[in-house]
C-alpha cells in the first residue's frame, strides 16, 4: 500500500534531500531509517523535488510503499516519535497511484534576504544577510519579468534532457521592517525548477537591487540562455520549499 505524506525539516545538518553514499547525511536516508525501525521493512521514497544542501522545507511531498495494518495516523506519530528533531511529517494518508513527482503541477519557494547594521545570529540559518539595502522597488520589476513561460537555461540545468522551458505562475518580493531588519521575501511558484534555479534567480535579483547590475543588464543575462553569463547565485539556507500543488488539492 502506498502512503503521501507531507515533510518538514530544517536542512542545515544535511546534504540535501537524495540519498548518498553511506554515512552522508540526507533526509532521504534519515526518513527511510525511521520508516524501516517502525514498520520492519526496507523502503525507498519518491520526493517531489530533490532539495540542496542546506535547504529547508515546511510543503515536500514524498510517498512510500509499506504494509501497516493500523491506522495511518498511528503510523504518522510513530514515525515523528523516532524521527531527528529537524524533521517531522506534517500528514499521512493512503493514495495508491500517486506520485509525488509527476503528479505535481507546481511547486512554490520561498527565499528570505536580511539587511540590518550587524548580522544577526538567529538569522544565520534561515536568511541571507546582506550588507547593504536594497531597491524593493526594481527587485519588483525584475521578478515580473520571470512570470510567464520563458527559456531559463541562464539560471539553471534541467534535472534530465535538455529541455529549460518552464512555466512560472508568480513571482514577487515583500518587503517588511522589523525593528531594525529589513527582510526581503521572495515568493516564486512554477510547473518545475531547473538546478539551482531560484538561487540563481534570486542572486541576480539581489545584484539588480544593489545596484550592481541595472534592469537592462538583467534583462540581457536572461535573454541570452547562457548559464555562463549568469555567475550569481544565493546561498541555501535562505530557500524554503513551501508547497507543492496537485489538481487534487481542495485550494
Amino acid at each position: 500500500m502506498r502512503f503521501r505524506a507531507t515533510l518538514a525539516y530544517d536542512g542545515s545538518a544535511y546534504q540535501g534531500f537524495q540519498r548518498q553514499a553511506e554515512g552522508i547525511p540526507t533526509v532521504q536516508w534519515a526518513v527511510e531509517c525511521a520508516i524501516c525501525k517502525i514498520t520492519k521493512q526496507d523502503v525507498t521514497l519518491l520526493a517531489a523535488g530533490r532539495t540542496d544542501t542546506g535547504v529547508h522545507a515546511v510543503g515536500q511531498v514524498i510517498t512510500f510503499d509499506v504494509e501497516w495494518r493500523h491506522d495511518p495516523a498511528v503510523l504518522l506519530r510513530a514515525l515523528n516519535a523516532v524521527l531527528p528533531d529537524d524533521i517531522a511529517l506534517q500528514d499521512i494518508q493512503r493514495q495508491d497511484g500517486f506520485h509525488p513527482r509527476y503528479d505535481a503541477v507546481s511547486r512554490r519557494y520561498c527565499y528570505t534576504v536580511i539587511h540590518a547594521p550587524q548580522r544577526h545570529p538567529l538569522w544565520h540559518k534561515r536568511a541571507w544577510y546582506v550588507h547593504q539595502p536594497l531597491n524593493h522597488n526594481v527587485m519588483q520589476q525584475t521578478a515580473a519579468a520571470f512570470v510567464g513561460q520563458h527559456d531559463f537555461a541562464a539560471f539553471g540545468n534541467p534535472p534530465q534532457g535538455s529541455n529549460t522551458i518552464r512555466q512560472v505562475f508568480a513571482s514577487s518580493w515583500r518587503y517588511e521592517q522589523q525593528e531594525q531588519i529589513q527582510i526581503y521575501r521572495y515568493t516564486v511558484e512554477a510547473t518545475a525548477f531547473l538546478h539551482h534555479m531560484v538561487r540563481r534567480m534570486v542572486g541576480i535579483q539581489v545584484e539588480v537591487g544593489r545596484g550592481a547590475l541595472d534592469f537592462s543588464q538583467f534583462m540581457m543575462i536572461f535573454q541570452s540562455a547562457d548559464l555562463a553569463r549568469n555567475q550569481f547565485i544565493a546561498p541555501p539556507q535562505g530557500l524554503v520549499l513551501e508547497k507543492v500543488r496537485y489538481s487534487d488539492d481542495n485550494e
